[in-house]
């Protein structure tokens, strides 16, 4: 596979997509959502509250360098970058379980607009605060006695989700 290198891809227009991680503590976490956000070319990751550098060690081994190519943002309150994309016209998609959430299959995306996965913490989940300021809720159906799934696959599935309901080809240089 003939595959950008990481200058190449810095260059390239990116999806109109983001993540935003709302007090996510694991590291390996966080090193997941670079490397998923890599994958599908989207335009930055946000952190909030826990702050990782992108140097640790448990970033690094699970990004395999996705986070020196993916840019990136820390936010010490999570409301404070919401605020921020919205003002900058994204719509935030909260990926948690509430009464207003549909099935992710069933959201609608326009793939002119820009959205933000908003992720929770891995046992709290979205915090109250930060659930008030999104504009929509999206759920991965479950069937199972569990009623979670790790954050990191969360946001493969919604990412994949959201890329696929956007389109895109699997061309890269088709992104924009």
């Amino acid at each position: 596979m003939s595959r950008d290198t990481p200058d190449e891809y810095r260059l390239r227009p990116k999806v109109k997509l983001y993540f935003v991680a709302d007090h996510i503590r694991s590291g390996h976490n966080i090193g997941a959502l670079f490397r998923i956000a890599d994958a599908f070319c989207f335009s930055g990751v946000h952190l909030c509250g826990y702050h990782f550098d992108p140097s640790n060690p448990e970033i690094q081994k699970t990004a395999l360098g996705a986070q020196h190519t993916v840019p990136w943002q820390h936010w010490p309150n999570t409301s404070a970058c919401l605020d921020w994309l919205k003002s900058q016209g994204v719509e935030l998609i909260g990926i948690e379980q509430t009464n207003q959430s549909v099935p992710l299959q069933e959201l609608p995306v326009d793939k002119a607009k820009s959205y933000a996965l908003v992720l929770g913490n891995e046992v709290r989940g979205i915090s109250d605060e930060v659930l008030m300021l999104m504009d929509s809720f999206a759920v991965i159906p479950q069937f199972g006695t569990k009623h979670s799934i790790n954050v990191s696959v969360v946001a493969g599935i919604a990412g994949w989700e959201f890329i696929r309901k956007m389109h895109l080809q699997f061309d890269p240089k088709s992104i924009m």
